[in-house]
């Protein structure tokens, strides 16, 4: 089976705008955006220019019609009108296509805010993301908005992704017995990191290591 193209999955993505006087192909707009991204331009200025910078030939070889790119204003307009989700869910896909589940056997989530236009047009946007260190990769992410947190954010994003023998880290936002019961569930294994204003669980842990080593102790002395 012939594995569909980064620019094919973009493809795919559902267009938000009005069909009259749309001027650029969102294909061509979004294969721009990922390839700019890949070549370290991450800003809408550093896109809008890399698109001028190669010019026409760019251009038409990504399927812009009259051989002209972007602008930044362009770019932020249409860029906030993306449905954030699907395109994650297309990214996802497109990658776990060419990863091997069975080398992945740690899972990593993590918090992070991106940043947003110094103008605030484009606030920061907070995402949980699932990382997989052994392939350098991330394999979802999950924007979490005002209504709700990050431990529900994670919640839906271990919903999506295949636990089963893997081991899922976390820091101590993700020590929540929710997001323990979801992994153990799914046939993984977590560790979560456990800080000073969990105190009873902390307590707990400490003395279940004190038992095991007490019990260690005792089986050392009486073996012959």
């Amino acid at each position: 089976m012939v594995m569909a193209s980064l620019f094919d999955e973009l493809a795919t993505l559902p267009d938000p705008r009005d069909r009259r006087g749309c001027v650029h192909p969102l294909s061509a707009f979004l294969g721009l955006v990922a390839l700019a991204m890949l070549m370290g331009r991450t800003s809408l200025t550093g896109i809008a220019r890399f698109g001028r910078q190669y010019g026409a030939p760019l251009a038409h070889a990504l399927g812009f019609r009259r051989g002209k790119t972007p602008s930044v204003s362009t770019l932020s307009r249409t860029l906030r009108r993306l449905d954030a989700d699907a395109l994650e869910a297309l990214l996802s896909r497109w990658l776990k296509a060419r990863l091997d589940p069975a080398v992945i056997d740690q899972i990593s989530l993590d918090g992070k805010t991106l940043r947003g236009s110094r103008d605030g047009d484009a606030p920061g946007q907070h995402l949980v993301a699932a990382y997989a260190p052994k392939v350098q990769a991330v394999l979802a992410q999950i924007r979490v908005d005002a209504k709700t947190n990050e431990h529900k954010a994670a919640l839906r994003l271990l919903g999506i992704l295949p636990l089963k023998d893997k081991v899922v880290v976390g820091d101590a936002m993700f020590c929540q017995r929710e997001l323990a019961d979801k992994v153990v569930e799914a046939g993984g294994d977590y560790v979560w990191m456990v800080k000073d204003n969990q105190r009873g669980l902390e307590v707990d842990i400490q003395a279940g290591f004190a038992f095991e080593a007490a019990a260690r102790g005792v089986a050392a002395a009486v073996s012959p």
